[in-house]
Order: structure tokens, then sequence, then C-alpha cells
């Protein structure tokens, strides 16, 4: 049971990996909680959907249908939500993420009503793979390792060998020194935008398709969770994103294997554990120290 309860758990650390790896980096440069973020997992499991549904494309098709629309929505967010208040104080820009969050939640339970629906068919037949005796992985959760790994991997060569990739890490490093060394620092915060967006689509597609339910408010607590596994890895840190995540992930189902008949949910006793870390190491498991003056 725990060999299985560990790799359900690496599968739901990818999912929350897939959404903080690009809160973190939005974190780095502009060093702004996005807030608006969860629902952008959301936008894209319900882009997929309608491509899908309506649209009639393969799933794949729909995949990158619904990665463009979250890409564009996170550049819009970025572009009339957050790049007016650039300068002001950071509890304003909260604020306009929050705001834009509900307005967009709303949106689509108009839209859609808030009940929750299941996801198109596929075409993929949902096959468990028995590893072992006792430990078995249906294909779905490891299309989602497979998809993080993949992800990460493209997201690092991105990163390492283009030139917009290493003006991210530049203005990620010294927004204002980038600036003036000639980068054009809002064409990297609208790529980031959508960098950031694009990959948290495909985390909202693939948990649509694995347990087959999608609805307006399926960003709320992924979201959450994501902000926990940021500040978990260390704010504006990559890798301790991907540790955080996988940490929080494991715990979590760890705590629904073998804690399940306790009166706290599960969810609770993740957070809990998130808090016990960081009263022993504040800044993360990969943050910097801040000294006091």
């Amino acid at each position: 049971m725990l060999a299985q309860q560990l790799l359900n758990g690496v599968a739901l650390g990818f999912i929350y990996i897939l959404i903080a790896v690009g809160l973190t980096m939005i974190y780095g440069i502009l060093k702004l909680l996005h807030f608006a973020h969860g629902v952008i997992y959301m936008v894209g499991a319900f882009a997929a959907m309608i491509g899908m549904m309506y649209l009639h494309m393969h799933f794949l098709v729909a995949l990158l249908f619904a990665m463009a629309i979250s890409a564009l929505a996170g550049m819009a967010i970025e572009r009339f939500a957050y790049r007016p208040l650039r300068g002001t104080h950071p509890i304003t820009t909260l604020i306009s993420g929050i705001g834009i969050s509900i307005f967009l939640e709303n949106l689509f339970q108009i839209l859609f009503t808030s009940d929750t629906r299941p996801f198109p068919a596929s075409g993929i037949e949902v096959k468990v793979l028995q590893l072992t005796d006792t430990v078995s992985l249906p294909n779905t959760k490891l299309y989602i390792i497979v998809a993080g790994i993949l992800a990460l991997a493209l997201l690092y060569a991105f990163l390492r060998f283009t030139k917009l990739g290493v003006a991210i890490q530049a203005a990620a490093q010294d927004i204002r020194a980038a600036s003036l060394m000639g980068v054009n620092v809002n064409r990297v915060i609208s790529a980031t935008f959508m960098l950031g967006s694009a990959l948290a689509s495909v985390g909202g597609v693939l948990v649509a398709l694995t347990y087959n339910s999608i609805f307006p408010t399926m960003g709320t607590i992924p979201g959450l969770k994501a902000f926990c596994v940021v500040v978990l890895g260390g704010l504006g840190s990559i890798p301790g994103t991907v540790v955080g995540g996988l940490i929080l992930g494991i715990v979590e189902a760890l705590s629904d294997g073998f804690l399940s008949g306790m009166v706290i949910d599960k969810d609770a006793i993740a957070f809990v554990i998130l808090i016990a870390i960081l009263m022993v190491r504040p800044s993360g498991l990969f943050g910097k120290n801040i000294e006091k003056v």
C-alpha cells in the first residue's frame, strides 16, 4: 500500500508542479502573487471540452487548443489587470488578481452553470497498468507524469537555449538592470504569463481526463495548493517548486491512504505539514534567507 500511495502522490505532485511553475516564474520577475492563476487551470479544461465537444477536435489537438486559449487568457490578465497597476502597492495587484479570478469563475458559471459535468470522451481507453501484484497505475496518471517530465524538460531547454528564455532569467535576477541592458521587460513578462498559463492548462486538461469531471470552481483548491508549493519550495525557485510539488503530492496521497478514517480532511493535513516545514525553514527549501536590517 505504501508503494501504491507513493506512486499516486508522484502523479498528484506533477499536477501541482504544472500549476506552480508558472506562479514561481511570475513571482521571480514581478514579485507578484498571481491569485488568478488557479482559474487558468479551469479555463484550460473548459477550452479542451469546447474543442472536443463543439469543434470535434482530437484530444491532442484539443490539448494544444486549450494551451493556446489559456496562454492568451494569461497574457490578457497581465495586460489589463496587472500592468496598469505595476509599481503600486502589492496589495493593490493582489486584490486585482482575486477580482479577476472571481469574475472568470462567475462568468463560466453563467455560461456553463455551476454543475459538475463529465469530460467529453477522448477516444483514449482507460487502462490500469499492473506494475506488481499490489501496485497498479491507470494510464491517465502515467500521462500526467510523462507530461510533467516533458514540460519541465522543454521549459529547461527554453530558458537555457533561447534568447527569450535568457531574458526571462535576467529579468528574474534584476528586472531594472535587465531593462537598462535593453531587455523588453513588457515582452518578457507577457511571455512568462503565457508560458505559465499554458503549463497550468495542461494540468487542468489531464485532471479533467483522469477524473472525468469538470466544473467552474475546479481551479480554486489546486490554485491554493500551488501557492503552498511555491512557498514550500522557495519563492522564485523552479527546482524548489518541483521538489515542493512532489512533497505535497506524496504527503496528500499518504494521508489519504493511511489517515482516511480521521475527521481531519486530507487537504488540511497537507497544509498543516506545510506550516510545520515553514516553521523550521521560513524561506522554503530552496529559498534565499533574507537578512533583517
